[in-house]
């Protein structure tokens, strides 16, 4: 981006950041649109919600080494969840921890923290039984056994765990028994019903061939000056793809799904429909290796089609450092567009869907690629933040090598968010007005949505490498009405992945797909916000369930600003 826009940033964050008291719902109307969605007297788009008022006081520890171990400054992830069924979203946080390189004294552990319905959270992570307990990088929340209760799949450098949900505000280690440990680098994950049988499924993205005794020096031979090296130094490794059985373990089919051929450095992926034929596929970033798009041909099988689909290199034919990725129909054209972040120099992409399973980077055209070209992109997600239907996007910064500053004039380790509006499918930079977190700079890495008081305006957590989590609280969606959608499947997944929501109100058409994961090392509310604008009501509302389900609900005349359950096979609720 303009070198004078980053400089306006970094003394922008010389300022004092000031801290607004959260505005709480009352929590026996959990449903109703409450004063918070309004923005602040200050005009703010997103408000800092301080440790003071949250009870947020976990932070996340990297165990920063002379050795310059790459794990320590690619972590951490983060997820919003609502873990005990209570209509209000929880937070996770993930930490690093022991492993063949880390000790730390006393042991470090992740952080659940309950809402307690007040604009404040309490911790709970032991009670819960879900301290990790390596050194944990993201997360993944999906109801893999249909109970009703989301689990929580926390992905780890060393091998990963599988916390089955017992309904009864504890989780049980379940790893060994269901066969999901992924030994290696786990980055992130994704749940998803990858064969249509009605049960998630896992994929897992594995980071490079590393371990204590393979760390590469990187850095000045001359003075022994270390630096956390570029990834190209180490090999590349197969993620993995695990088949849900339906009887709490799962099948790696990684080999005969065609996934393991594909050989990569994977960050990011997202689980979505690019060609409408039903089946989810998956847009997978890759770090200093073009990026696979695995189109899903049924049976079974996978194809990656990252080259000849256009998402695999740059424009210039190189490789990137992708790391955050996402997907929507950001147009509305029918279509899922696909996001991928890079490192400074690189830019990032936002691929436009030709339809034909390619896809045309319009980064140049909408501006996104001047604006990051000097920045490195982590968390990622489109979403509307003001409710007027169209889908905005939010960007997590922060370059990966600490001493960066030492070799460039331009570029700096801590960098601002990005926010920016959508317009009818342009993009405008709102940042310099979104509030006092984006005049800030962060190491940030994980970027989690999330309503986290219930108000329809959703909210953002940011994951900071080696510091505090950041909680943000929407105050953009003043005058705009909404309709808040949770999906329970019943035939086709419990999560409703793959469902296709339309939704119709003043005589505009607009359709979402539920798609599956997005941003990097984390994992969001499962519920679709539907905004409308000024229009008072939704006039019609149809659900069309994914595979093997053939079911669409359809509703007319649906009351607004509230959430509400759709439970495949009961159909849509008036009230």
């Amino acid at each position: 981006m303009p070198f004078t826009r980053r400089r306006f940033l970094q003394t922008a964050a010389r300022t004092a950041v000031s801290a607004s008291i959260l505005a709480c719902s009352h929590p026996a109307l959990p449903l109703l649109q409450s004063a918070a969605a309004a923005p602040t007297s200050s005009g703010n788009l997103f408000e800092i919600v301080p440790p003071i008022v949250s009870g947020i006081t976990w932070r996340h520890v990297s165990g920063r080494s002379p050795q310059y171990y790459l794990p320590e400054t690619t972590g951490a992830g983060c997820a919003f969840l609502d873990y005990d069924n209570d209509g209000w979203m929880d937070i996770y946080l993930i930490n690093s921890g022991r492993c063949d390189f880390y000790d730390p004294k006393p042991p470090l552990r992740n952080a659940l923290y309950r809402n307690n319905r007040d604009g404040t959270f309490t911790d709970v992570t032991e009670k819960a039984g879900v301290p990790g307990g390596g050194y944990g990088m993201g997360v993944a929340v999906g109801d893999y056994d249909g109970d009703g209760f989301p689990d929580i799949y926390v992905t780890q450098y060393g091998s990963s765990i599988l916390y089955r949900n017992n309904g009864d505000g504890t989780f049980t280690d379940v790893t060994a028994k269901a066969g999901v440990s992924a030994p290696g680098w786990g980055s992130s994950a994704v749940w998803f019903d990858y064969d249509n049988d009605g049960r998630l499924d896992l994929f897992v993205c594995r980071f490079v061939d590393f371990d204590k005794s393979k760390n590469k020096f990187c850095g000045d031979e001359r003075n022994g000056e270390r630096y956390y090296c570029i990834p190209r130094v180490y090999p590349p490794a197969a993620s993995w793809l695990f088949h849900n059985n339906g009887d709490g373990t799962f099948t790696d089919v990684s080999q005969s799904s065609g996934i393991a051929k594909a050989l990569g450095k994977a960050w990011g992926v997202v689980a979505t429909d690019i060609n409408n034929d039903g089946r989810m596929d998956l847009f997978v970033a890759n770090d200093t290796l073009p990026n696979f798009l695995f189109a899903n041909r049924g049976h079974g099988k996978f194809e990656e089609i990252g080259l000849q689909s256009g998402v695999g290199y740059s424009l210039d034919g190189r490789a990137r450092s992708g790391m955050g990725v996402d997907s929507a129909d950001f147009n509305q054209d029918g279509w899922q567009d696909l996001f991928v972040s890079n490192v400074d120099q690189e830019m990032y992409s936002i691929y436009k869907n030709n339809h034909d399973e390619t896809f045309d980077d319009m980064a140049g055209q909408t501006g996104i690629g001047g604006i990051t070209r000097l920045m490195s992109g982590w968390g990622v997600k489109f979403f509307d933040y003001d409710n007027d239907g169209d889908l905005d996007l939010f960007i997590a910064n922060g370059h990966p090598d600490d001493k960066i500053e030492l070799h460039s004039k331009h570029v700096t380790y801590k960098e601002p968010l990005l926010l920016f509006h959508n317009k009818a499918g342009k993009f405008e930079n709102v940042s310099e007005r979104a509030g006092p977190a984006f005049q800030d700079s962060f190491a940030a890495r994980g970027m989690a949505l999330g309503d986290f008081n219930n108000d329809g305006a959703v909210d953002v957590l940011v994951a900071v490498n080696d510091g505090p989590p950041l909680l943000l609280k929407n105050a953009a969606a003043k005058g705009n009405h909404w309709l808040g959608v949770k999906l329970v499947g019943k035939k086709s997944n419990p999560d409703g992945v793959g469902t296709r929501i339309t939704w119709e109100a003043g005589g505009v058409k607009r359709t979402r797909l539920k798609i599956a994961g997005g941003s990097y090392l984390s994992s969001h509310d499962p519920r679709e916000v539907l905004g409308i604008g000024a229009h008072t009501k939704i006039d019609k509302l149809e659900i069309s369930w994914p595979q093997p389900s053939t079911r669409v609900d359809t509703s007319t005349d649906l009351p607004i600003d509230r959430y509400i359950s759709i439970v495949e096979g009961v159909g849509i609720p008036k009230s």
